[in-house]
Formats: structure tokens, sequence, C-alpha cells
């Protein structure tokens, strides 16, 4: 295929200003996806036999159990968030084309 002289495929996608709303949004959901492993982690830690991971707050079974469904509630919501603000970031730059016409990256 010949490229003729006058074609610069930068003019496609034309740079715009960057989005750091999106990357505020990414690192504050990494934040809660870790926040939800360790709180995931200290309830395991105190169901199998060590309670003062966290004080007060899982010495009881049921707390434990209440802070690992919290923790996981938390680490999915951070995944789901950090997710939906790649997509958009990646999304923003790119042509204006049919979804299924796209390549399968994510």
């Amino acid at each position: 295929m010949k490229i003729s002289d006058g074609f610069d495929a930068r003019r496609l996608r034309p740079k715009g200003q960057r989005s750091w709303r999106a990357r505020i949004g990414a690192a504050i959901s990494a934040l809660l996806a870790t926040l939800g492993i360790l709180l995931a982690m200290a309830a395991v830690a105190s169901l199998i036999g060590h309670p003062p991971a966290l004080g007060d707050l899982n010495a009881s079974p049921a707390g434990a159990v209440v802070t690992l469904v919290f923790g996981l509630l938390l680490l999915y919501f951070g995944v789901w968030l950090w997710r939906r603000s790649r997509l958009r970031r990646r999304r923003a730059g790119e042509l204006s084309m049919s979804a299924h016409l796209m390549k399968k990256h994510d």
C-alpha cells in the first residue's frame, strides 16, 4: 500500500486536553481496591484464629464475617470503578468507529 507524502496520521486523532478526572478516579479506585484487599485479609486472619488484626472490630466471628463481606464489596467496587475509568480514558482519544469493528483489547 502506497502512502502519499502529504498524509499525516496524527491529524486523525487530534491531541486534546489530558483527562485528570479519569486519572484521579483510577487512583481513588485503586486505593479502594487495596483497602478492600486489606480488610478481607484482616477478616480472614480473624476467622482463622488471630483476632487482634483489627482490635474489637472483628473480635467475634460475626464481626469478622461482616468485615470480610464489606472488604470484598469494597474490592469489587474498586475494581469496577478502575475498569470503568480506564476504559473511559482509553476511549477518549480513539477514532469514532463502531464498537464491533474495533479489536478486543480489554
